[in-house]
């Protein structure tokens, strides 16, 4: 039997870190968390020092037993979790519940961190072992007793005051403000008109190119100096006959200018990176990682191929920086070989040095050549992570640039044109940074050559018209961004954030743009309104600095502690005493109730935001928010069509459900039908053989597919149908399934055949 026990917190990670120690060591995993706070009131007592009650996580329990099981056998217990406060919270817990089994009576208990799992780094920690640090607890305690402070108090009184089953965090709720608060910005905006004005060019025999109008009649141009039609025209013409068919070169300014490599991955710029050129969920990204991190088999064994992936920090060891160098000047010559390592500054306030940057384990592991053993998702990540950090250490690029004046008749009226093109590729010949909401600019164009005094032949004068646009909803990439920026959470917790966005139906991803829901606007309002200090982004911030200065020894978890309880603590109270229902979840407004004559509110009902009368239950006057008082007066009429029953006129109607078609001549004819017409997927119905499977939609605005002969035929599906029969039991069709979990799968709807497939999606395919 091994006299040494290894706990590490994965079974992947487990297998590997195994496979460099040998006979006498013992390599176990936790499978993360082996305890947390009781789920119930009074697990953090603030009374009594805001003392802590854990418990076993069930789902863990028999883990726990068989670590305990083999270190009553063993000698010495080291544990190997990961370098974060998080991995020390967890190694602290093994620690004391095998205490509290008096397990480690008289044996010896080290810690050992690393950064990588590579047979050196491993060999390495396990030589130079330390004790449990007790200051990365305290801050992981604190963090989460102020995490169960918060929830365990806000989310009782959301229900009171909004509605069951909501919740708030202390950092998901300053995120949630800053999605709200770009969409109200968005609804706010208006558009404002301007107007821009270009000469189409060619020299001889050269490609065509443009130039835009900088000056007009000696006045520089800003951007809102033509901002209509009839000027635009009136400028256009008047330029025209100026030019007369030509414009004169009077200025050519060229100039080289250097682009520097962007640093290595931290973990908030590679959740942006892999969002922007993969089309990753941060989630998915972190996960992926994760398995990159813990050990692949490459066919010599499992090992880790990239360094720790919850970092700060930009720096890299000394011995990684020797073997890219080496590996650059073999690969893409000396030239391309910077005179000393290029060296990136942490902006992070509390990275440690000791930890790196997230890069390959060895860069000499080329993606291509172990792409064999990679899934999809785990070779495009580990070609993203290696590119960047072979593209860190190499020189930076040269770029030419041109801005060439052209003058239309005379030097007051000047037209730029712009352009650039590579004179040394350098690190952009392995990798460029994608940037959020880029647009075209136009010093990517190409230009001839062009010397002063050049007449260039004038194609035409365009005008074109534009409008201001608002700023950009966040995507995942630019969440993360922003967060960072304001110093909203930590490398671990960015995936999870918004993941609890979506999972509390406070935001929606469309066309992977956050749009907040309107139950999302409503907490907001409660929170902004009655606990503005603690969604405030400075306030939220200022307590992520103090956790991380409890992390370095500087400051004591349990003052931190009660200077945040009193005054959140008074708050609730407050709020739960003299705030009501109403205050939060109505919105009054200055128009009357058509039907009764008392004032409108806008109010949150289950399906979301609508508008009714503040005199309900004796008033039931309500209409949609999108809708005005004339439009829900008069409701608008089904053009060319009448009741199949009666023959009366079809109207829309809005009801519990949304809109719909009805008849008129309601209540004396029911007849009812959706708004819109079911698609047929054009897969034979399977049952009944004659209809075909068409999408509708349930009431509660779920998709399914059912026979189009419904009600004669009743056969539904949830999911997509695809005309394949299944090769397991030959039932007529499969369907499309997909979850996060598992991605895409060709499914049998007959549960009792359980056949299923993976397939590849588009987003797999994202690049």
């Amino acid at each position: 039997m091994s006299t040494n026990l290894v706990i590490v917190e994965s079974p992947a990670k487990a297998k590997t870190i195994k496979k460099y120690l040998g006979k006498d060591y013992e390599v176990m995993a936790s499978y993360g968390h082996v305890r947390d706070l009781l789920p119930k009131e009074g697990a953090v007592d603030p009374a009594n020092d805001f003392a802590m009650k854990y418990q076993t996580i069930e789902k863990n329990q028999k883990h726990i037993d068989a670590i305990a099981k083999a270190m009553r056998k063993a000698d010495a217990l080291y544990l190997a979790t990961d370098p974060d406060r998080e991995g020390e919270a967890i190694s602290w817990h093994i620690c004391e519940y095998l205490k509290q089994k008096k397990l480690l009576k008289d044996k010896a208990v080290h810690r050992v961190v690393f950064h990588e799992i590579t047979k050196r780094a491993i060999q390495e920690a396990m030589e130079h072992p330390r004790g449990l640090a007790e200051d990365l607890v305290n801050a992981q305690q604190a963090r989460r007793a102020l995490d169960y402070l918060v929830g365990f108090n806000l989310s009782p009184l959301l229900w009171k005051k909004i509605r069951r089953g909501l919740s708030a965090g202390r950092v998901q709720s300053p995120a949630l403000r800053m999605i709200v608060e770009r969409e109200q910005e968005i609804e706010k905006f208006q558009p404002q008109e301007y107007w821009t004005i270009e000469a189409d060019l060619k020299k001889e025999r050269s490609t065509q190119f443009s130039g835009k109008l900088t000056q007009f009649q000696g006045d520089k141009l800003t951007q809102f100096s033509i901002d209509n039609e009839r000027q635009a025209h009136s400028t256009e013409q008047t330029l025209s006959q100026a030019a007369n068919g030509q414009l004169k070169v009077i200025k050519v300014d060229k100039r080289k200018r250097k682009r520097n490599p962007a640093p290595p991955f931290i973990t908030s710029t590679l959740q942006q990176e892999a969002s922007r050129k993969l089309g990753f969920t941060a989630q998915r990204t972190m996960r992926t990682a994760q398995q990159l991190y813990e050990g692949i088999d490459t066919g010599s064994g499992a090992i880790g191929l990239i360094t720790y992936m919850r970092t700060d920090s930009v720096n890299l060891a000394q011995e990684a920086l020797d073997e890219m160098r080496a590996f650059i000047e073999q690969r893409y010559g000396k030239d391309n070989l910077p005179d000393s390592p290029n060296i990136y500054k942490t902006k992070s306030k509390n990275a440690q040095e000791a930890h790196e940057a997230i890069r390959p384990t060895s860069v000499a592991t080329e993606p291509g050549a172990i792409k064999q053993h990679l899934s999809k998702d785990q070779f495009k990540l580990y070609e993203l992570i290696w590119k960047r950090t072979v593209a860190c250490q190499m020189i930076h690029a040269t770029i030419n640039t041109m801005a060439v004046d052209l003058a239309a008749g005379s030097e007051d009226n000047l037209f730029r044109a712009n352009g650039s093109s590579i004179h040394t590729p350098g690190f952009i010949a392995v990798y460029q940074e994608d940037v959020d909401d880029a647009k075209a600019s136009d010093d990517e164009k190409m230009l001839p050559p062009l010397e002063e005094g050049d007449e260039i032949k004038l194609l035409q004068i365009r005008t074109e018209q534009h409008f201001t646009e608002p700023p950009p909803r966040f995507s995942e990439a630019s969440l993360v961004k922003t967060l960072e920026e304001h110093g909203i959470g930590r490398p671990s917790t960015y995936a999870s954030i918004i993941s609890t966005l979506q999972a509390r139906e406070y935001v929606n991803l469309e066309k992977k743009r956050f749009r907040p829901t309107d139950v999302g606007r409503i907490v907001n309002k409660f929170l902004t309104e009655y606990f503005s200090q603690y969604v405030d982004y400075e306030f939220t911030a200022k307590l992520e600095d103090e956790l991380d200065a409890i992390s370095r020894g500087e400051e004591d978890w349990l003052p931190l502690l009660s200077s945040f309880w009193s005054p959140f603590k008074h708050q609730i109270d407050e709020t739960e005493a003299n705030v009501s229902r109403q205050d939060v979840t109505h919105e009054a407004m200055d128009e009357d109730c058509p039907k009764c004559g008392k004032p409108l509110s806008i109010r949150l009902g289950r399906r979301g935001r609508f508008i009714g009368c503040t005199g309900f239950p004796e008033c039931d006057y309500t209409r949609s928010l999108d809708e005005d008082a004339e439009s829900a007066a008069e409701p608008e009429v089904v053009e060319g069509r009448s009741c199949p029953k009666c023959g009366s006129e079809l109207i829309i109607r809005t009801g519990r459900y949304g809109k719909f078609i009805g008849c008129s001549a309601y209540p004396d004819c029911k007849h009812i039908e959706p708004l819109e017409k079911p698609k047929d997927t054009g897969v034979e119905c399977p049952e009944c053989k004659q209809g075909s499977m068409v999408s509708r939609k349930s009431r509660y605005g779920k998709l399914f597919y059912s026979c189009s002969r419904y009600p004669d035929c009743k056969y539904a599906v949830w999911n997509e149908p695809i005309a394949e029969p299944c090769p397991n039991c030959d039932w007529p069709i499969l369907t499309l399934k997909t979850t996060k979990r598992r991605g895409t799968e060709k499914v049998c709807p007959q549960k009792e055949c359980g056949y299923s497939e993976p397939v590849e999606s588009d987003q797999d395919e994202a690049s």
